[in-house]
């Protein structure tokens, strides 16, 4: 989302996240921040983030969800990409082949 500030220029108030794999859509929400295991380290990403393309390694996720809830998983490999909706909002995609999640029963 995307709100107008005291000076009439916009601000970044959460992140549009989809963590997906092949066959389903794990989660998707509005998060405040993502930290995953990226190719040279852990990479965390906040609202207006540059765009990026990094590969993932096998690794914890963590997610913060803008009403506080913390997601957990483990992610075998994948990708993780960060761009802009056409609002302008940050979007994260963690595209995984397989995703174990804490949070699966209520995705």
């Amino acid at each position: 989302m995307v709100t107008s500030g005291a000076g009439g220029g916009a601000y970044q108030t959460g992140l549009d996240v989809h963590i997906v794999t092949p066959d389903r859509e794990v989660w998707a929400g509005e998060a405040r921040f993502v930290i995953a295991r990226a190719g040279n380290g852990d990479v965390g990403v906040l609202p207006g983030h540059e765009p990026m393309l990094s590969v993932l390694r096998p690794g914890d996720y963590r997610v913060e969800t803008v009403s506080g809830e913390v997601l957990t998983g483990n992610i075998d490999s994948g990708f993780l990409s960060v761009g802009r909706t056409p609002a302008g909002q940050t979007r994260v995609d963690l595209l995984a082949e397989h995703v174990n999640s804490s949070d699966e029963a209520t995705a």
